[in-house]
């Protein structure tokens, strides 16, 4: 090992390791055993859908599906915690509880800054839209409601005129409203389940709302239809930007349970028209827990898209093994497409840069050598590993990531199967039947072949192919004592360079 100021680098050409001392979370509340260290989660209760994400003199808000009295999905309100960096967040009491015998579900947050609504009194302000969940004597119903927010998002009321839609249905909800600045009012997206349709809605004051068109059914179609977001993206390499419309699935996903596709295309300011190009449409996230994500509100104009999702899966949500809170977000990436001979594909850039703490390089000596087979290298998450395969000479190559001998999970491509995967059938416990599974995706062999790895202490998030593959699963391993090893071990070398960084703890 060549030690230089600064970092250090580790040139693989047979079985290295190296230690790394545990960076565990400054305060005790959030040091416990699977408790992430660069992914939010609440203190304490169950948490599921994100709501509300908007920007706001300064602060990154994360309203969150929320259940003040426990650890099970019950007496769902709005969870809040503010962020200045989409890393770091810090948790306010409870913004928007259930009141009258209705919870509080999924939905949107903005800035008013022209005060259409009226309900502003000095200048902007924000304006919650949700669903209500109301049992009634007639069965359950859901409408679309308001509440306001004059002191940055911590008290809120309730708009007396709610619900401001209803269509008298049971199952009609988590809309997504933004501010269309070419027709000078507001759009909704907000879903039809069972018709496995997107409304779309206009209004000038967030209060009245005409209905402008239906997209769907269309896609996948093997379950509800739930949480849409509609979002303008731009290109990764012009300015030229597409529109994409973001619908998740829950059951019925490839993976198994909930799962989110994603349909590229147009918005006329009336109705989205999907491209006709191959590509667009996809699959958000590959992995068996990324759900329900959606983007920020009123971002600075130089940022691009930032989405954030749910690290869960309906199928198992109720039996995830930690305590004393039950859930947890995935990390933030930023989005843009790419349009090459393969087609069009949504882009996801995880971010996480600024928790990065030691470095560490790795890089293959020359392709007739050991390289990088058998090198082994232990560590304690959270960590971040970037790699770039050169030309496959071997149908399977990757890393596994060990926690003992008979304990591990596989991140590989396979190019005799044209297949990216994570393995977890071997990852520690198997708190269902549903969770021990490969997830795969796609793979476009003209892509280049290379890797992002975010493992933390009870997830592993894997962005491939330039981030045109993102695969998000939790594990829940027997030790935090972990092991990388670059595989195949056995056969002809790959060429490989790379780095890894410790990751310091949000806590």
């Amino acid at each position: 090992m060549q030690k230089r100021p600064f970092r250090k680098v580790i040139q693989v050409a047979a079985t290295l390791a190296f230690f790394v001392l545990p960076l565990a979370a400054q305060n005790p509340d959030y040091d416990q055993p699977y408790r992430p260290q660069v992914h939010f989660s609440p203190e304490e209760h169950w948490t599921n859908d994100p709501n509300g994400l908007v920007f706001y003199q300064g602060e990154y808000h994360l309203f969150f599906q929320y259940n003040p009295e426990g650890d099970q999905w019950g007496h769902m309100s709005w969870g809040h915690a503010v962020s200045t960096d989409l890393l770091h967040w810090h948790e306010l009491p409870v913004a928007i509880p259930e009141h009258d015998n209705t919870m509080i579900f999924t939905g949107s947050v903005v800035v008013d800054h022209q005060n259409t609504s009226g309900l502003c009194t000095h200048g902007d302000c924000l304006v919650a839209i949700y669903t209500g969940h109301t049992q009634t004597s007639e069965g359950i119903r859901q409408t679309q409601n308001l509440a306001v927010s004059l002191d940055k998002g911590r008290n809120w009321a309730q708009y007396p005129g709610n619900p401001v839609l209803d269509l008298h249905m049971a199952d009609f909800r988590d809309p997504s409203v933004s501010w269309d600045p070419i027709a000078r009012h507001w759009i909704m997206a907000v879903s039809l389940p069972k018709e496995h349709k997107i409304r779309f809605y206009s209004s000038t004051d967030l209060k009245q709302w005409t209905q402008l068109s239906d997209f769907g059914p269309t896609g996948d179609i093997n379950g509800d239809w739930e949480c849409p977001d509609l979002i303008r993206i731009p290109a990764s390499n012009s300015a030229k930007s597409i529109w994409a419309l973001k619908v998740g699935l829950n059951p019925g996903a490839p993976q198994g349970g909930s799962g989110e596709q994603y349909f590229l295309g147009d918005f006329d300011g009336k109705s989205f028209h999907q491209s006709r190009l191959r590509g667009s449409h996809g699959w958000t996230n590959y992995g068996k827990d990324d759900y329900c994500a959606i983007n920020f509100n009123n971002l600075p104009k130089d940022q691009k898209p930032v989405l954030l999702g749910w690290m869960s899966n309906w199928q198992y949500a109720a039996k995830i093994p930690t305590t004393p809170w039950r859930g947890q977000m995935s990390l933030p990436r930023r989005l843009s497409y790419i349009s090459d001979p393969a087609g069009l594909a949504l882009k996801q850039e995880p971010i996480v840069a600024p928790l990065r703490g030691k470095n560490y390089e790795i890089s293959a000596l020359s392709t007739n050598t050991s390289a990088l087979y058998g090198s082994e290298h232990t560590l304690q998450p959270p960590f971040e590993i970037r790699l770039h395969f050169g030309h496959p000479v071997e149908p399977v190559f990757g890393l596994k990531i060990f926690s003992d001998p008979q304990h591990w999970t596989e991140v590989a491509f396979d190019t005799a199967k044209k297949e990216f995967y994570i393995d977890r059938t071997h990852s520690g416990a198997a708190i269902s039947p549903d969770f021990p599974v490969r997830t795969k995706a796609p793979l476009v062999t003209t892509r280049p072949y290379d890797l992002t790895l975010i493992v933390d202490r009870s997830s592993v998030e894997a962005f491939a192919q330039d981030g045109t593959i993102a695969m998000t699963d939790l594990v829940f391993p027997v030790s935090n004592n972990l092991q990388i090893q670059i595989f195949p071990d056995d056969a002809k070398p790959i060429q490989s360079e790379g780095q890894l960084w410790e990751l310091k703890s949000i806590w």
